[in-house]
């Protein structure tokens, strides 16, 4: 019985210069902080609670300037595909060999070969000047200063190729096999 009230609380108040202070006593059992599941259940109770009586406050009415409505961009997430659609990338067919087809040896090609340091190819149509120098570049080890092109009336496109001055046309043709 002495315990219990040694250990129940009781507090004394007295006045000191016109202070009013209280002074708990030493033997103040304290409570247990709660367990975090009861703050848990505690909160969300109290949350349960606020959703059942809503929230009654004002909310200002956006002001429409404009008499159309334009519906506001979301987010698009980006495509996951279970597996490509394409299997295999798709290969180059206008590669180097068949950019160029084969050299022309006509008398006017011939000409062109030993007055202008020119060589004359009929290539592929598809094909524009920067692939056919890089093509020449590569097939023959030689320096293309220029490429003019054409396309003939057989639809076929010649293209006339000047080598680099420090290039001879009529040696690179040798070896090549114009001549």
């Amino acid at each position: 019985m002495v315990a219990a009230q040694a250990m129940s609380v009781f507090i004394v108040s007295f006045y000191r210069n016109g202070e009013n202070t209280t002074l708990s006593q030493r033997f103040v059992k304290k409570e247990a902080p709660a367990p975090p599941e009861a703050e848990a259940k505690a909160k969300a109770l109290k949350a349960k609670k606020a959703v059942l009586k809503g929230v009654h406050s004002h909310k200002k009415k956006k002001i429409r300037t404009s008499p159309t409505f334009r519906r506001p961009k979301t987010l698009r997430l980006r495509r996951q595909p279970k597996y490509p659609r394409k299997s295999a990338p798709r290969r180059n067919k206008l590669d180097h060999y068949a950019i160029i087809k084969f050299p022309l040896t006509t008398e006017s090609a011939m000409k062109k070969i030993e007055d202008n340091n020119t060589l004359v190819f009929i290539v592929d149509v598809k094909a524009n000047k920067h692939q056919i120098k890089q093509a020449v570049k590569k097939l023959y080890d030689i320096d293309v200063a220029k490429v003019n092109t054409l396309i003939r009336p057989d639809g076929e496109k010649k293209a006339y190729v000047r080598l680099a001055p420090d290039y001879d046309a009529l040696d690179v043709a040798n070896k090549i096999g114009i001549i």
